[in-house]
């Protein structure tokens, strides 16, 4: 079995401090670029943003659809990025948010988890509203080939609540249940396990909620949507250290100069760093 996951990523935040830069090429931002909305203009806009950041960012997270919409050839970038990411020493994160059941399941999680599959990542993301159950053909490939699953639990987007928040019969929610289908998951992995969750920075009081789940918070929200890196200990207390905190627009708009996005890169990470330090 290959390292797990999340003692990879551990390593990655302790080495390069937990930052994941998003890499979301729709139209507008292409458009920001001077770019084209098609192929060539894809392909120019997500590999500049690896060449910037891939080799001093502990994750990258592609958004597959933003690369699905051009079809083959978009993919055969989204190929390139993972590709190029895994090589300059940053995690991989494929922001895709796959659900299904039984062989369906399967068949998404071998085409991002399989460690000869072309889209081969350290991580997906993945949604339990099938059932959490409906996961395990990615939880077992997970564990077999060393990467990890990010679990949607707590959203940012305004329409999570009518789901996450209800309340089952047990009087837990639905998103309590799956920080605890979480937690039990990584239940004794050292230094952090591999099946992590998604909670959003804005998405405001998580006092009623357990996140210790021994596994990483990818945090979308950051920059563009609202939080700021101070942020982070007040939303999330203890689990702080944890947190994964996703940035892309922030980041991205600086382009297509290298530099720039270099240096707005720098600034997060380092506002990052200062606002989890202790924890």
């Amino acid at each position: 079995m290959s390292e797990p996951f999340g003692t990879r990523l551990r390593r990655a935040m302790d080495e390069r401090g937990p930052l994941c830069v998003g890499i979301d090429p729709h139209a507008s931002l292409l458009a920001d670029w001077g770019l084209d909305d098609d192929v060539a203009g894809l392909e120019r806009f997500s590999r500049t943003v690896v060449e910037a950041v891939a080799d001093r960012v502990a994750v990258i997270k592609p958004q597959s659809a933003f690369f699905e919409r051009f079809g083959s050839r978009g993919v055969a970038v989204l190929e390139r990025v993972v590709e190029e990411t895994r090589a300059a020493g940053a995690l991989v994160v494929m922001d895709a948010k796959r659900g299904d059941i039984g062989s369906t399941m399967a068949g998404y999680a071998e085409a991002f988890l399989r460690k000869d599959a072309p889209l081969f990542s350290d991580a997906l993301t993945v949604s339990p509203y099938l059932g959490y159950g409906s996961l395990a053909p990615a939880v077992e490939l997970a564990r077999e080939s060393g990467t990890g699953l990010f679990v949607l639990a707590l959203t940012s987007n305004p329409e999570g609540p009518e789901v996450q928040h209800a309340v089952r019969a047990d009087g837990r929610s639905v998103a309590a249940t799956v920080l605890a289908h979480l937690a039990a998951e990584n239940a004794g992995a050292e230094p952090l396990g591999s099946f992590g969750a998604v909670v959003g920075a804005t998405v405001g009081d998580l006092s009623s909620y357990d996140l210790a789940i021994n596994g990483p918070l990818l945090a979308p929200g950051v920059g563009a949507q609202g939080a700021t890196p101070a942020d982070l200990p007040a939303v999330f207390g203890s689990a702080v250290g944890n947190v994964v905190p996703n940035v892309s627009r922030g980041v991205l708009r600086h382009g297509p100069d290298i530099a720039a996005l270099r240096a707005a890169t720098a600034a997060f990470a380092g506002e990052i760093r200062a606002a989890v330090a202790g924890f």
